[in-house]
């Protein structure tokens, strides 16, 4: 029996988690918040094993796992920020930068065509400086731990790899496009 399709449902349910997560987060259930923030990064793991160990890589799957990240990491992001535990600044910072991306990507494919986007090294960084920031806001909501004084140099830290992400993008694709015009 043949399981391919095993990684995109796990990553579709990992989508599904957005919904209870910014619930719990709202309703400041925040150990339960963080045992789905748990769930949903196993999942990214498991699913993208799979996808690699077993080649069960798909276009959907391609598609799929990074909507289902940035759709898990906005989300947080915005119930965190509506619950004052990520400053408004810097939840502009991150929103904007997906805006720009995703505006990009569109712009690109409408005016040049297909192309392969693959994520940057300081792009992976800066996800997973999101990613840490948000467990620890989290886990902070639960236990005496990480301090707050962490925290804001979190923020810092995201808010650096955020910008040095966008910036890379533009930068990389604004160069693509202009080798393509020129040819």
């Amino acid at each position: 029996m043949k399981l391919s399709w095993l990684p995109n449902v796990i990553t579709t349910i990992r989508i599904l988690l957005v919904i209870p997560l910014s619930w719990m987060l709202l309703e400041h259930n925040f150990g339960w918040a963080l045992l789905l923030v748990f769930i949903a990064g196993a999942s990214d793991a498991l699913d993208g094993f799979l996808a690699k160990h077993y080649n069960w890589v798909s276009v959907l799957g391609s598609v799929l796992d990074p909507i289902a990240d940035k759709l898990l990491l906005v989300v947080t992001f915005l119930s965190l920020g509506y619950l004052a535990l990520v400053p408004t600044w810097l939840v502009v910072a991150v929103l904007g930068r997906d805006i720009i991306i995703v505006t990009g990507a569109v712009a690109y494919y409408v005016v040049i065509g297909r192309y392969e986007m693959a994520p940057s090294l300081v792009s992976k960084l800066n996800t997973l400086m999101q990613i840490s920031l948000v467990l620890s806001i989290i886990l902070s909501q639960v236990v005496d731990f990480p301090k707050w004084w962490m925290i804001e140099i979190g923020w810092w830290v995201v808010l650096s790899t955020t910008i040095a992400s966008g910036v890379h993008y533009v930068l990389v694709w604004g160069r693509n496009a202009w080798r393509h015009h020129k040819s």
